[in-house]
């Protein structure tokens, strides 16, 4: 499972074997989470996770959309 970054306790990451179009997997001590990043950054599933660590992960994600889809291409290129 490559991981991309960690902030605020809360671990982006991809698995291995991903298809497209480019999401991210959230985990934290409350739950994971799915979030496409293309076309639009949005909320694919949420399993525990706090809505108020939802909101921090997708402002984290719209601030570093580029180097997420820069590790998605460098891993499955």
């Amino acid at each position: 499972m490559p991981e991309i970054f960690r902030f605020f306790g809360i671990r982006f990451f991809f698995f291995s074997n991903e298809h497209s179009p480019i999401h991210v997997h959230l985990k934290n001590a409350d739950g994971t989470a799915k979030i496409a990043i293309e076309p639009n950054i949005e909320l694919i599933e949420n399993k525990g996770m706090k809505s108020k660590d939802i909101h921090l992960a997708l402002s984290i994600i719209e601030e570093n959309k580029d180097v997420i889809i820069s590790r998605w291409n460098e891993f499955f290129s």
